[in-house]
């Protein structure tokens, strides 16, 4: 079974052109909005023709299945997200969607067997572009985000994760129903762009994760005194961005201490009010993504990123306010999942990278359900979340043929 470059690139035109405006370089598909259902459709669509069995959960999250021989067996999943950032690149999620709906090609019409069920899966809302939380859609399946907690998320609109998951049509009072129980499921898999330059600078084509990097996101609010810029000397100032300036450094200085490496932070939003060339800032806000391997080191770099804001407002006669926006610790994967994902490599003649990925998936989520394992394609110069992303489509063919052989393994292999 040969995977098809020309038709994974298809796919890839086909959901990056389901975007907010056809006129910008990126894509813009934002969680839990019609424009990330439409995307959703369109796979559901093409597997049902595949002859899938095909369904949605509470959460917006598709399925698609493929029957086992043994119907008693539980599923093995792959699969990926459709949302994306603001002006993103086209192959954040979309390559993983594209590798599923490809392997579902290939073993509809090489009439393929496999024991347990094959469970395709679209989750929803990975990105935390919108809400703040990364992979809401996977949370929800894995049992950590619940009916409880959809009305603290707000997007900069105002509107809640409940809100939104009623404005497509989905019920945030039924979200427990979409969780997923352990004895249904035997190991998923993801394939996924790399989002960094490992593999590239490695000159290696595919990676196999062992390790998925921890996420501690924040909201700092300084709150100052709106004045005139020029009727107020500079000693009587209550400058809320010139203290965010000094917080935004601060973040910098305490990811690169050397005892701190491997330690990411940044500030990746900043809203000033009231935003006028002649006016003091009142008001800042900004939003910290602090990311580690190390879930001790994480929660310190994240506590003293707040204790250093904390003593240069004080300092600069200015309030700050702290809101925890999300809190997801660094995840190993699944060993023996590991082991058949490199095996299923070296039957294709690919000798793999095994490496972290330092940036948040939805298997980092259900590999606490399920025993979980990635395969990562390369991305040119390590560039994601931006139109330049670009990952050539011969590498993700060999990813997928990597996903496919890699499924079978685990059938083969697994209870």
């Amino acid at each position: 079974m040969i995977p098809d470059p020309a038709r994974l690139e298809r796919w890839i035109d086909t959901f990056a052109r389901i975007t907010e405006s056809r006129t910008d370089p990126g894509v813009t598909r934002l969680a839990y909005t019609p424009l990330e259902r439409d995307a959703h459709a369109v796979f559901a669509e093409r597997m049902a023709e595949l002859g899938a069995t095909v369904w949605v959960d509470a959460a917006g999250n598709t399925y698609a299945q493929r029957p086992g021989t043994d119907p008693d067996r539980p599923a093995i999943g792959t699969g990926s997200h459709l949302d994306s950032v603001p002006n993103a690149g086209r192959f954040d999620g979309i390559a993983g969607v594209a590798a599923a709906l490809e392997t579902a090609r290939l073993f509809a019409e090489h009439g393929v067997e496999h024991r347990h069920p094959i469970r395709f899966v679209v989750f929803a809302a990975e990105e935390g572009a919108r809400f703040g939380q990364a992979c809401t859609g996977s949370r929800i399946a894995a049992g950590l985000t619940g009916p409880d907690d959809l009305d603290d998320k707000r997007d900069a609109a105002g509107v809640t994760l409940a809100e939104a998951l009623r404005g497509v049509g989905l019920d945030p009072a039924r979200v427990a129903s979409a969780r997923w129980r352990r004895e249904d499921w035997a190991a998923f898999v993801e394939l996924h762009i790399e989002q960094g330059a490992v593999l590239e600078s490695s000159h290696r084509r595919i990676g196999v994760v062992d390790t998925v990097s921890g996420s501690t996101r924040l909201r700092l609010d300084v709150t100052g005194r709106a004045s005139h810029s020029g009727g107020t000397p500079m000693h009587l100032r209550a400058d809320a961005v010139t203290a965010a300036a000094e917080v935004v450094l601060a973040v910098e200085a305490v990811a690169t201490l050397t005892e701190r490496e491997g330690t990411r932070a940044t500030v990746g939003k900043i809203d000033v009010s009231p935003g006028s060339i002649t006016t003091i800032a009142g008001a800042a806000s900004l939003w910290v993504d602090v990311r580690d391997l190390d879930a001790d080191r994480q929660a310190r770099a994240a506590a003293e990123i707040v204790e250093r804001a904390e003593a240069i407002c004080a300092r600069r006669g200015v309030r700050l306010c702290v809101r925890p926006l999300a809190e997801t610790p660094p995840v190993p994967l699944s060993g023996p999942v590991r082991e058949v994902l490199v095996e299923a490599c070296r039957e294709l003649d690919v000798e793999p990278a095994v490496l972290p990925s330092g940036a948040s998936h939805d298997a980092q989520q259900v590999n606490t359900v399920t025993p979980t394992g990635m395969i990562f394609v390369p991305s040119k110069d390590g560039i994601s979340h931006d139109p330049a992303e670009w990952t050539d489509v011969e590498d993700l063919a060999l990813g997928t043929a990597v996903l496919a052989a890699g499924l079978l393994r685990l059938d083969a292999t697994l209870r």
